[in-house]
């Protein structure tokens, strides 16, 4: 699996039958500056989506317009979804599992909110707040935390999936922090390999990993912390 970090929570993922977007927040994103879109967004045939804050969705709407991928959402944020104009659209909810050729994503739990302001200034719901768990034909098994504090049923999601690569959130503010990402793979999880986001991209939260690469030290865990627009191999 080649898995490329886009800054904040958005990831390519490339495995032999895939090409996913998780969270596109590219047009605004200051993590993702300098690197180019079009590229980004070739051939891709899926994108996932965690929950519905604008740092989350970004740019979904365009790009499937644009590539004709299909869309991943909770009931709700799909609807939402559909009303802007996107037509290829699959939606569930906590708990759920949707297949795809080469892939399954189950809909995790996740603490956090989801709502977005519409054009007359109403904050409207979009559903839960979700993770994304992940399993590949003949690949990793991946789970992205979406945005969410920790809490003690991570330890039900790492025995019922087994998730051997974990993106997760450790910006602090509206994540929990390195330090408390830190103790929840440690204490719930066995992730082979652990990729922090939601990070040094605005200045209100958490500007480096440090916190969460020192509290993992000593662990079975590999820490990867990429460089935006480069990919690594999983």
């Amino acid at each position: 699996m080649k898995i490329t970090w886009l800054g904040h929570s958005a990831f390519r993922l490339d495995t032999s039958s895939a090409s996913i977007l998780i969270d596109p927040f590219l047009t605004g994103n200051p993590g993702f500056a300098g690197i180019d879109a079009k590229d980004t967004a070739s051939g891709i045939t899926h994108i996932l989506l965690t929950h519905g804050h604008g740092d989350h969705v970004g740019d979904t709407i365009r790009l499937a317009k644009d590539t004709g991928a299909t869309v991943l959402a909770n009931a709700d944020l799909a609807a939402w979804l559909g009303s802007k104009g996107v037509e290829k659209l699959e939606m569930g909810n906590t708990g759920g599992t949707v297949h795809f050729e080469g892939f399954s994503a189950t809909f995790t739990n996740a603490l956090h909110s989801s709502a977005q302001l519409t054009e007359d200034g109403v904050s409207h719901s979009l559903g839960s707040a979700n993770g994304l768990m992940l399993h590949f034909d003949g690949d990793a098994s991946l789970l992205h935390m979406g945005d969410t504090d920790i809490f003690s049923d991570m330890k039900l999601i790492n025995e019922l999936h087994q998730p051997d690569i974990g993106l997760v959130p450790i910006g602090d503010r509206f994540t929990m922090g390195g330090a408390v990402a830190a103790l929840a793979c440690q204490r719930f999880f066995d992730f082979k390999t652990a990729i922090p986001c939601h990070y040094g991209s605005f200045p209100i939260i958490d500007p480096t990993p440090e916190k969460f690469v020192a509290g993992m030290e000593g662990t079975r865990t590999k820490v990867v912390t990429p460089s935006a627009g480069i990919a690594v191999q999983l």
